[in-house]
């Protein structure tokens, strides 16, 4: 059963990192084939149609739809700002005048003889899509997007939040039990992306934001004190879009836990190179991990996914759901037949050694691989 297994959290030194940069709607692709690109270069670009706003103008002035045209100061297409007389009608040898203005800036879309309804759009909205990682163009999709490739040391996470954004990495943490409190980020680490070991403070949130922290990395967060930085709670949408100042990326999961040995230590010999983050996380529907991303100027090693790699007794592997959530794990038996969980369905489980020595018994489906 060893193709039932997708890999899980991937913590390698050298990987062949390809990102797919692609436009919402169509637009236009900045870059060539081959070309070298920077974190906040610009690959691609276009622009949404801006939100529509609609006036009666028939029933302003007192006419019917269909005769609404003679009495329009604009036609279809013209630009107006607010406050722009758009209609004026005059009555009673002009002794009488109503007018219509613009709700918005922007231009006139449609104008209807039916309904007597004039609809504005407002300005269209620019979206420009940075290469986000240090890389070579290896692929182009016209009008749509690229492909940007990059030899890089690769961590993903298990949970964060925040979106895209780049820094030097600065370990703070000397091991992979310190606590990140407030009092350790200094204003020097502005823009950077700064390194915890077993939990980051809701006052280092606090602190990072003030300083201007691009980001920061850590085993685990006490959830009450998530939801008090970002002044809710995320329940299981998808993170990365968050109003906040930085971006936050933990390894382990939720409460203090130590950041894995592998982890903590390819990210210490990673200090003080540029780092690609992204807080982006989705569990359920489609697998969205958070990730650290730290090119390189040339493979180290040929590294290689495997969906087939499945799990034998002594695998490393991390419980993603409740009530182990977040703890690192070793598999210790994985029995062949079908078992009833609490909820009535029958799965295939395996027992799982805790770091703490106990032994539990999960589906293994609550499980992903931690790959090295």
């Amino acid at each position: 059963m060893a193709s039932a297994y997708t890999p899980g959290l991937l913590v390698t030194e050298s990987i062949l990192v390809k990102k797919r940069r692609r436009l919402p709607i169509l637009g236009e692709v900045m870059v060539k084939l081959g070309d070298v690109v920077k974190p906040h270069d610009i690959v691609a670009s276009t622009y949404i149609p801006g939100d529509p706003d609609t006036v009666n103008v028939a029933n302003h002035i007192g006419v019917e739809g269909d005769e609404i045209l003679e009495f329009m100061l604009k036609k279809k297409g013209d630009k107006v700002t607010k406050g722009e007389v758009i209609a004026k009608k005059s009555s009673f040898f002009g002794l009488f005048k109503s007018s219509v203005v613009s709700p918005i800036d922007g231009t006139v879309d449609n104008i209807s003889s039916v309904t007597g309804v004039v609809t504005f759009r407002k300005p269209p909205v620019p979206v420009n899509i940075p290469a986000y990682i240090h890389g070579r163009i290896t692929e182009v999709m016209p009008r749509e997007g690229v492909v940007v490739e990059t030899p890089a040391a690769l961590i993903q996470g298990i949970f964060g939040v925040g979106g895209e954004t780049q820094g030097a990495l600065v370990m703070i943490a000397t091991k992979n039990s310190d606590i990140l409190s407030g009092d350790k980020i200094k204003p020097e680490h502005k823009g950077k992306v700064v390194v915890g070991g077993a939990l980051v403070t809701a006052d280092a949130l606090r602190k990072g934001s003030e300083v201007g922290v691009a980001g920061i990395v850590a085993g685990g967060i006490i959830d009450k004190d998530l939801v008090d930085y970002l002044g809710y709670d995320i329940g299981v949408a998808i993170t990365g879009a968050e109003d906040i100042p930085l971006t936050l990326v933990l390894t382990e999961g939720f409460g203090q836990i130590n950041m894995a040995d592998r982890t903590f230590n390819l990210l210490k010999s990673l200090d003080g190179k540029v780092a690609s983050i992204n807080g982006a996380t989705q569990i359920r529907a489609g697998v969205m991990r958070p990730e650290i991303i730290v090119p390189l100027e040339h493979l180290i090693k040929a590294t290689e996914r495997s969906t087939d790699s499945g799990m034998e007794a002594g695998t490393p592997v991390r419980i993603i759901r409740e009530p182990y959530f977040g703890k690192l794990a070793t598999v210790h038996a994985l029995p062949p037949e079908l078992h009833v969980i609490e909820t009535g369905a029958k799965v295939r489980i395996m027992t799982a050694k805790l770091a703490s020595g106990e032994i539990v018994t999960i589906p293994r489906a609550n499980v992903e691989l931690i790959e090295g």
